[in-house]
This record gives C-alpha cells, sequence and structure tokens, in this order.
C-alpha cells in the first residue's frame, strides 16, 4: 500500500504497549500493516482515561452551573452526556477494519471531495480544543507566578503563550506511541490529585439542589454535556484504534471506549459543578481557586494542571495533523502540528485577553454539534452497511471506487447537509438562535436533531448501494 499524503514510513513505528527503538513516529494517513498492531483494548481504554483525566473536564461540569442548573439538574446532564461515550466506541471500529485514520476512512461514505469541508471542520475543532488548552496553561502559569509573589502583567502572559505553545507541541510531533505511553503513565497521579480535590470540595460544599433552572436551559446543558463529552472526541476515535489487530472483538472495543471514557468524565464533571458552586465570583476556571484551596493542595495541583494540558493537548494536535493530511494538503506530520500551534497561540492570545473564557467555551462545544452530531452518525451508519468491510486502496490516495462522480458521495453528502441544517435549526447560543429553538422558547435540540437527520436520510439513501459495494471488499470485521 503506498503511502497517503503525508511522512513516508522510514521504518515502522513501535505501536503501544511494545519496547520501541524510537518513540517517534514515522506514518501520517498511510495504512497500518497488521504486523504492527499490537495494541490492545486495555491500552486503548486506559488512553481514554488519560485523555479525560483533566482540568479542562472540570471546567466543563463548572459551565453547567454557570448556566444556571442545580445540583440535580446538573448531574442529569452529565449522565446523559456521559452516556454519548458509547457512540464514541461505535466510531473507534473503523480503526481496526480500515488501519487508517478517521478521514481518511471518511473518503467511503463521503467521496475524496466530499470529505475535505467537513475534515476542515474538525481541523477547527481540534484548532479549538487546542486553544482552550492552552488558555488554561497560561491561567494556571500565571496563578503558580502570582502565589510566588510575581507580577503578572501583559507582557508575562505572552511569553506563557510562546513557552507553552513551543511544549505542547513536542508530544505530537513524536507520534501514536509517545503519545499513549505518556496518558497512561498520567492516569495514576492525576486520579489521585482529582480526589484529593474532591474530598476538598465536598468538605465546603452544602449539598443542597438549589433552584431548578428552566426546562429550556435544562436541555442548553444537555447539549454542552454531551458535546464535551464522548460525542466530541468520536473524531479522534479511529486516530488511535488503528493499532488494534483485524481480529479486536467489537464489543470489546466499545466497552473500552466507553468506560474508559464516561466513567472519569461523569466524576470530573461532578466535580466540576462543585467546584463553581464554591467559586460563583470567578470569571474563570483557575482565578477562583485560591480563594477556596489551601495552598498545600493548589501549588501542586497547579503543576500538575500544566503537565496534563500539554500532555492533553498531543491529542488534538495529533487529529489535526492527521486530518489535515486527509484533506489533501502535502504536509508533513511535524509540520501540522508547528502550523496548529502558530494559529493556536494567536488564537489562544485573544482569549487569554478578551477576559471572556466562559462564554468562549460555551459557545465553541454548541456550535461544533452542527457539525460532528450528523457526521458521527453517517460515519457510524456506513460502518454498519458495509459490515466493517472497506476496500483499503480506494482509502489511499486515487480513491478507487470511493473517488465518486466529481468526487462526491451524494447520499453521504447529502446527509451531511440535511443534518447539519436540523442541528443549526434546533440550536440555542449566545450568539446564534435557531428557527425551531426560538419557536420552543430556546430549547435545543441540536444533538438528536443532528444524529436523527444525518443517520436516517443516510440509512435511506445509501443502503442499497453501500451495501453491494462493500461486497468484494476487504475482510469482514469481528464481532
Amino acid at each position: 500500500m503506498s503511502v497517503i499524503e503525508g511522512d513516508p514510513p522510514l521504518h515502522p513505528p513501535a505501536p503501544p504497549g511494545t519496547a520501541p527503538r524510537s518513540l517517534v513516529e514515522q506514518r501520517g494517513i498511510d495504512h497500518i500493516p497488521d504486523s504492527e498492531r499490537r495494541g490492545t483494548v486495555r491500552q486503548l481504554g486506559l488512553m481514554w482515561s488519560g485523555v479525560i483525566l483533566n482540568v479542562q473536564v472540570v471546567v466543563y461540569g463548572t459551565l453547567l452551573a454557570v448556566l444556571g442548573l442545580n445540583l440535580w439538574q446538573a448531574a442529569a446532564a452529565i449522565a446523559i452526556g456521559a452516556s454519548t461515550w458509547v457512540i464514541a466506541g461505535l466510531a473507534s471500529l473503523p480503526g481496526p477494519a480500515a488501519g487508517t485514520t478517521t478521514f481518511a476512512v471518511s473518503r467511503a461514505p463521503f467521496g475524496r471531495n466530499g470529505m475535505r469541508p467537513i475534515a476542515f471542520c474538525n481541523w477547527l475543532q481540534q484548532i479549538g480544543y487546542e486553544v482552550l488548552d492552552l488558555v488554561l496553561l497560561v491561567l494556571a502559569g500565571s496563578a503558580l507566578l502570582d502565589m510566588a509573589g510575581v507580577h503578572v502583567g501583559t507582557g508575562t502572559k505572552v511569553v506563557l503563550l510562546v513557552v507553552f505553545s513551543i511544549a505542547q507541541s513536542v508530544l505530537p510531533s513524536l507520534g501514536h506511541a509517545a503519545i499513549t505511553r505518556v496518558l497512561h503513565l498520567l492516569v495514576a497521579p492525576f486520579a489521585a490529585l482529582f480526589l484529593v480535590m474532591a474530598w476538598l470540595t465536598v468538605d465546603k460544599l452544602q449539598l443542597t439542589g438549589g433552584q431548578p433552572a428552566s426546562w429550556t436551559v435544562f436541555l442548553g446543558g444537555i447539549a454542552l454535556a454531551c458535546s464535551a463529552s464522548g460525542l466530541g472526541w468520536s473524531p479522534n476515535g479511529t486516530d488511535f484504534s488503528r493499532y488494534l489487530p483485524r481480529s479486536t472483538s467489537r464489543i470489546r472495543i466499545v466497552a473500552a471506549v466507553t468506560l474508559g471514557g464516561a466513567v472519569p468524565q461523569a466524576l470530573l464533571m461532578l466535580l466540576g459543578v462543585g467546584v463553581a458552586l464554591l467559586t460563583t465570583t470567578a470569571s474563570d476556571p483557575i482565578s477562583g481557586l485560591p480563594s477556596v484551596y489551601p495552598g498545600w493542595f493548589l501549588a501542586p495541583y497547579l503543576v500538575l494542571v500544566i503537565a496534563q494540558m500539554i500532555s492533553l493537548n498531543a491529542i488534538d494536535l495529533y487529529s489535526s495533523g492527521v486530518t489535515l493530511q486527509a484533506i489533501g494538503i502535502r504536509i508533513g506530520r511535524w509540520q501540522a502540528v508547528v502550523l496548529d500551534g502558530v494559529i493556536c497561540a494567536v488564537i489562544g492570545a485573544v482569549v487569554v485577553f478578551s477576559a471572556d473564557f466562559n462564554t468562549f467555551v460555551g459557545n465553541f462545544l454548541l456550535f461544533m454539534i452542527a457539525w460532528f452530531a450528523p457526521w458521527v452518525a453517517i460515519f457510524v451508519v456506513d460502518y454498519f452497511l458495509r459490515r466493517g468491510r472497506y476496500d483499503r486502496d480506494s482509502l489511499g490516495p486515487t480513491g478507487g471506487r470511493y473517488r465518486r462522480p466529481l468526487g462526491l458521495h451524494a447520499p453521504g453528502v447529502a446527509a451531511q447537509a440535511a443534518g447539519t441544517l436540523a442541528a443549526l435549526c434546533w440550536i440555542d447560543t449566545s450568539v446564534f438562535t435557531g428557527p425551531l429553538a426560538h419557536l420552543c422558547g430556546g430549547a435545543d435540540l441540536s444533538v438528536p436533531a443532528g444524529l436523527l437527520v444525518g443517520g436516517a436520510v443516510y440509512y435511506l439513501a445509501a443502503r442499497k448501494s453501500v451495501v453491494a459495494e462493500s461486497g468484494d471488499d476487504a475482510e469482514r470485521s469481528p464481532r
């Protein structure tokens, strides 16, 4: 199999779980041969736990309290959001079947050209997550310097932006094996850290229900929780499951991703709700902490937050790099990381100096639903229609049978357009409210609208042609 646009495989990368001769991955979006797929579902689940055990997830919980949800409403929204990790698990199934990345596989349901605008949306989404992490890095660094008695002005924040932008680019430049290894190592210390934080929070918190928010606000909280949970991570799933052997059980893959992501996600978002109830006057998730938590905890917490955010951004930078390659941009993976780092620093500076962090995060999470809710429904429906069979040569540079007329697979493009329109009609943000959401008093049903319309339209339009197309494709994936 020839290399799809990206770094040539100079020598095989060391898969997770082995003792590699080099931690530097040489592959871009080219097909991973069976001989190199030594990953396990346990490693995949631990990787996702390492991704989710981070302060950003605590921030998402605080946003639910900022919206006005009481404790029990927030808990219900978090439970519904965490359940979408099943979707992330399903979206990971094409990885072992096709052996390549998410948006290389997306050439099958959308066509070579039809996939590109969707992949571009994913690239923007990864940039958004990178910006959130970078801003949290600057806030944590500023808080540490302030605790040390150092005045933090504009110049200091600019220096922190530059330093952290460079630091967060190292791990994704090394590649898949290095990322998964570091995230595995960080699971235990971060879990211990958040257990201490939870103990300190519950000790100060009065667990009362509080005044419930309106039904429409509650629906908005559900949409935000879903976007911040497994649904929002679905575009990354196949990028990391592609190192699993083709013989890996589909049920075990879905279970590993679901448990690895959902359990820490729910616990940390609940912790975030508690933190928000203690720091009601804070404008961001860091500045209010010194007034609530003792210095003996806060200093190591902020140090670990910095290490954590640098590691977490490796996932986003890695996926955004291979997404650019899938679009067709002839750029090496490390070059894509550098490009993203520069863009991330510029946008991060705008957010840092705007003093409107919570609004930026909320709108970003909600608007992303418009494209990835219908996309993931189409992606998963296509996988099951073709019974996990992909023509691997057609996922490559030439396109083969997935090239399609004009590079567009009409059922996929039409379903994406219909699902996106449906999601936008039901979305409710601080800058835009869809017409149907407006008619219903601000009820945000963008998640179910995007999922159901996108998936249903694709199934009806493609159920015969895709089944026929997959008849002589690659070997069927195991159950």
